[in-house]
């Protein structure tokens, strides 16, 4: 071949290897240019934007980017176009430092400054004092931003990414920077954002006082850590009850769950599958289940007051409403969380260590409480943590049978909903419930120690584990097994009381709750939805299908990052994906509200609020479900994959997904579950249009309806355990290509 033929042949191949490498580049840079131009570009007043696209070109309420930056007033919105088409003269570049530079600043040039306009720009002007006396009075106003602002936005945020990778982060690698950048955005948006909004809320000064001595008369105040109770007082402060009954659910959860754990493991075989129901009901039961049934036994109706009455006389009080109805309840609804935590620390005790103490003459008693009881501390301290937060989180059954006795939870959504709105006392109360949280993980760090508690290592280990002792064992059947049987007895009267006609007064059995719930008519029209469940049930079923598919990829996509990837800041980007963890419910829902109330983020109302919430509260339980699963995966098969050429995107997809599909069950099946049942988080975030079931449940109780409230619970249950299984069939399980396990063979028998 002549030189000039093949110097004719090599020009097309380097186009052709440009545009290859920067195929990405385009994509992003056209869906952006689209966007700015054919989407909405604010959100539309009690509409979708999206079926609002013939509109366009036309209504100023509906104008794209183009028509609200020239004709509408507003020529700050063409930082955005001036960003893409930075980054689209960068598309044209070869790679290299130059096209980096010019993506850093067209992407998040671009983005900064759309987001400065849109936080210094609001619904009625300026939305700041500083700014206006600065340049004047603003003629014109934006609100809160819709489709065409949000893709241009993360289109923008995704080519800043690409010009990280482009400068040698990441690796080079457009998808990891990609993945790394849009995930700890998301989080910085939905989770730092709103929380630290929230809490920022506490330092609004007073009229005549400072900052910080508004903020401490707010924390510190009387109803917070008032302690009349101690003198003769009626109650103490709501900072006190909360510590209270959180130390003491924690401290109930956990000795019950590690006694039924401990009969699991190591006790009788009968007793295993009465305790995987008891695992498995708290999963699929609204959180107030539990107070419910209890207040059908112990309640002014119930049956232990009624009995009471007919043998001795006894006129039925209230006594149950209170700290000790809403600690029993907590008890109940959580002890199966922690008997899930301490069942996997009890398998995973070696029982060598246990041989090896008695080889050494110690007894069974002298062995358990020295080397079996120490090896349970990591359990022990998660299942305390769990119970504590639980409890100061709960919002369903201090409401349900709290009485007069005050929580933080409960406290806070007073404070927004009530007749009051006092949103410097909901913020004080947000950080005194943080507070609360982060100092028990503290705590616990520093029980924990640098101490090592492996047992599981690459040996062998065909130890028979220890029986429990006589003296333990007896402890078991005299507190966990009436526990046990106890709580069964609470759900099955709260199934039941959905079921009869009135409860306390006329047990006839009966389908009328139901029918209130989910009756169908005939019309002159076909069927109609009659029952008065129908709109929160519909609006649950929906809101939850569509955030927990979101949850479990976020989750996972997180879980890789955090596993298979190195880059600055990770622990911060770790510490904000599992930062809803610590963050109790109720104080994320009231930073939604406080956040996304006004532009540039005004979301308050729509049904988008609540997947979001839902999505950000469920993420770490994906997180934490995906990263557990990865220590399993070796490295090299995503290794193996990329040496053989294939894209980051492309491994995940046909090698580690496959993997990872217990991980993806777990993520997909608690997400989906828990936005069905979550209350406190969403309490604040419902409407008329988007109500929920936990929200209708709630009005019932209020109501004293507690048969449709039931009955709606059981429905509930009904729906989640089909569902779960649903999951799991679509999903499947990962294949490992392993062979069976050979049956033992014996000298002289096959």
């Amino acid at each position: 071949m002549l030189p000039e033929e093949a110097a004719a042949l090599a020009v097309p191949r380097a186009a052709g290897r440009l545009r290859t490498a920067n195929a990405a580049l385009w994509s992003w840079t056209a869906a952006g240019l689209l966007a700015f131009l054919l989407l909405p570009w604010y959100a539309l007043q009690d509409a979708n934007g999206l079926l609002a696209l013939h509109r366009v070109w036309s209504d100023a309420d509906a104008a794209n980017g183009l028509l609200q930056s020239t004709v509408h007033g507003r020529p700050w919105l063409l930082a955005g176009l001036a960003g893409l088409l930075v980054c689209a003269a960068a598309g044209a570049m070869a790679p290299g430092r130059r096209q980096a530079t010019l993506l850093l600043a067209g992407g998040f040039g671009g983005a900064i400054a759309l987001l400065a306009c849109g936080f210094a720009i609001g619904a009625k002007g300026w939305s700041f004092a500083a700014l206006e006396r600065a340049f004047g009075e603003l003629g014109v106003q934006q609100f809160g931003m819709g489709w065409g602002a949000g893709v241009v936005l993360v289109a923008l945020t995704v080519l800043g990414a690409f010009g990280l990778a482009r400068r040698g982060m990441f690796r080079g690698d457009l998808f990891v920077a990609a993945a790394v950048i849009a995930s700890a955005s998301l989080l910085g948006l939905f989770i730092v954002f709103p929380v630290l909004r929230a809490l920022g809320g506490a330092f609004v000064a007073e009229p005549g006082q400072g900052v910080l001595a508004t903020f401490v008369q707010r924390v510190a105040s009387e109803r917070n850590f008032g302690l009349q109770c101690l003198g003769g007082g009626v109650r103490c402060g709501v900072a006190w009850n909360t510590l209270f009954l959180g130390v003491a659910t924690a401290a109930s959860t956990t000795l019950l769950g590690t006694l039924l754990a401990l009969v699991a493991e190591r006790g009788p075989r009968r007793y295993a599958k009465p305790l995987n129901i008891l695992a498995l009901l708290p999963i699929i039961t609204p959180p107030f289940v539990v107070g419910l049934g209890l207040i059908l036994l112990f309640g002014r109706a119930g049956i232990v007051n009624q009995l009471l009455e007919s043998v001795f006389g006894v006129q039925p009080t209230r006594w149950f409403y209170g700290w000790f109805g809403v600690w029993l309840a907590q008890t109940f609804a959580f002890t199966p969380i922690a008997f899930m935590i301490m069942r996997g620390v009890v398998q995973g005790i070696a029982p060598s260590l246990e041989e090896a103490a008695q080889t050494l003459r110690a007894n069974a008693e002298r062995t358990f409480t020295s080397i079996t009881l120490p090896l349970l501390r990591p359990g022990l301290a998660n299942a305390f943590l769990v119970g504590f937060i639980e409890s100061m989180a709960d919002f369903g059954n201090p409401i349900v049978v709290g009485g007069q006795f005050s929580v933080l939870s409960t406290e806070i959504f007073f404070a927004i909903v009530g007749a009051q709105y006092d949103q410097g006392r909901a913020a004080s109360l947000a950080w005194l419930l943080t507070l609360f949280a982060l100092a028990v993980f503290a705590l616990q760090r520093w029980v924990l120690g640098r101490r090592s508690y492996t047992t599981v290592s690459g040996k062998g280990d065909g130890g028979v584990p220890m029986p429990l002792p006589p003296r333990v064992l007896r402890l078991v059947q005299v507190l966990a097994l009436p526990w046990l049987a106890f709580t069964l007895l609470v759900y099955l009267f709260a199934f039941a009381g959905g079921f009869v006609q009135t409860w306390g007064r006329d047990y006839t059995p009966t389908l009328a709750h139901l029918k209130t719930a989910f009756a169908l008519e005939w019309g002159a029209f076909g069927l109609v939805w009659a029952g008065t469940a129908w709109n929160s049930f519909f609006t649950t079923l929906k809101l939850a299908a569509i955030s927990a598919p979101l949850t479990a990829a976020l989750g996972l996509l997180i879980a890789w990052l955090l596993a298979r990837t190195r880059f600055r800041g990770q622990g911060l980007f770790e510490f904000s994906a599992l930062l809803a963890f610590a963050i109790p419910g109720t104080v994320l829902g009231v930073s939604y509200i406080l956040a996304f109330n006004v532009p540039p983020f005004e979301l308050t109302g729509t049904a988008l609020i609540i997947v979001l919430c839902f999505l950000f509260r469920n993420l770490p339980v994906g997180v934490r479900a995906g990263t557990a699963a990865f220590q399993q995966i070796d490295r090299s098969l995503d290794e193996a994959s990329l040496m053989l050429r294939a894209s980051t995107a492309a491994t995940l997809r046909h090698v580690v997904l496959p993997l990872l599909k217990p991980a993806l069950v777990a993520a997909l099946v608690y997400s989906f579950v828990r936005a069905i049942t979550t209350v406190s988080a969403v309490i604040f975030l419902v409407t008329a249009e988007n109500e929920l079931a936990t929200t209708y449940i709630i009005g019932r109780v209020s109501n004293g309806d507690y048969g449709v409230a039931l009955a709606y619970c059981t429905v509930l249950i009904v729906i989640m355990s089909l569902a779960t299984a649903g999951i799991q069939w679509l999903v499947g399980e990962r294949r490992l290509g392993r062979a069976p396990v050979a049956p033992l063979q014996v000298a002289g028998r096959t």
